[in-house]
């Protein structure tokens, strides 16, 4: 008899609880459902703890199954795909690459001396590396800016705005980019592409329209992503910096990945030592000395919004929100 195990346990119904929830129903229950499965506590258990997350586990169903099965086709999907489920969990990551995210972000671009060399850190397929090429909708239509020349392809990212909040009346001025990344996605494979649009989430289609855009807008540039480690690559990255132009390092949702937490305060260390503008977008366990700069209530769910280590907004994990602190 398998015994279950309580870090899986919690960590699926803390899942359901704190993300799925009013977010996606089908993850909400499977989550839930996974919980309670002494067939999956068995599965996962078999694989190294960080290829254990929820997300990786649901993306690889979907993927192998070519569908979403009904909560109650769990156990069965994973007596017939498990070693298909396992090859996909062990070989992919979540570096779900989420545009909207750039909704959030462009207010602190917006707004620092222009023009700007700007250097994602884990940036994916580099999605977010071209804000200044989406168009934008603050507060149902209250605030618009879009990029001078727009066509059907360019995505409408569309986030609420509370407080005061510093909304860009231009797009910045970005000279020079390149995204860091352990494993760079090219949009020009397909199945790259199946696989950023199945780790979105069930029910959530106007994600998947917008990235579908951005992904079509991505693959008319020529972004340059660089294969490396955050703390050994970036250095000589900011050198190639040019002169004239702000350096500009930012990452979300990415350093809660870096299970290491001596090597994320090492990183956050060479970051504030560095004359780059450092802005990071990353649940508040992450750096839990720039959440406790905060003494409101820390609302459920949300990313901290920190620029240069000083707390900015608290942050929909998908860019829907950004709430101004202070």
């Amino acid at each position: 008899m398998v015994v279950l195990s309580e870090a899986i346990e919690h960590g699926y119904l803390r899942f359901a609880d704190n993300e799925a929830r009013n977010n996606s129903s089908l993850y909400e229950d499977w989550a839930t459902q996974i919980a309670r499965s002494s067939e999956y506590h068995e599965f996962l258990s078999s694989l190294p703890e960080a290829k254990r997350q929820p997300n990786l586990l649901f993306a690889a169903i979907r993927l192998v199954t070519g569908r979403s099965p009904q909560t109650s086709e769990l156990e069965e999907v994973l007596r017939l795909h498990a070693p298909a489920i396992k090859r996909e969990m062990m070989t992919r990551s979540t570096q779900t690459n989420e545009p909207g995210r750039c909704a959030v972000i462009l207010p602190l671009l917006a707004r620092l001396p222009q023009p700007i060399a700007l250097i994602e850190v884990g940036a994916s397929a580099g999605l977010c590396l071209i804000p200044e090429l989406y168009a934008y909708n603050y507060n149902g239509g209250k605030h618009q800016i879009a990029p001078e020349v727009s066509t059907s392809d360019t995505p409408v990212l569309h986030a609420a705005a509370t407080g005061n909040v510093p909304l860009p009346t231009q797009m910045p001025n970005i000279v020079w980019r390149a995204g860091l990344e352990l494993n760079p996605l090219d949009l020009q494979q397909t199945d790259t592409v199946k696989w950023l649009e199945t780790l979105i989430w069930p029910g959530q289609e106007s994600r998947l329209e917008r990235l579908r855009k951005a992904m079509t807008v991505a693959r008319g540039q020529s972004l340059r992503l660089v294969k490396g480690d955050l703390l050994e690559d970036l250095p000589d990255l900011l050198d190639e910096v040019p002169a004239g132009a702000t350096p500009v390092v930012f990452h979300s949702a990415v350093l809660n990945y870096v299970r290491d937490t001596e090597k994320r305060d090492a990183f956050a260390d060479l970051m504030l030592a560095s004359e780059a503008h450092w802005i990071s977008n990353e649940s508040p366990k992450v750096f839990p000395p720039f959440a406790k700069k905060v003494t409101a209530p820390h609302p459920a769910g949300r990313f901290l919004l920190s620029e240069n280590g000083e707390p900015r907004a608290w942050t929909g994990p998908h860019g829907q929100a950004i709430e101004w602190i202070g």
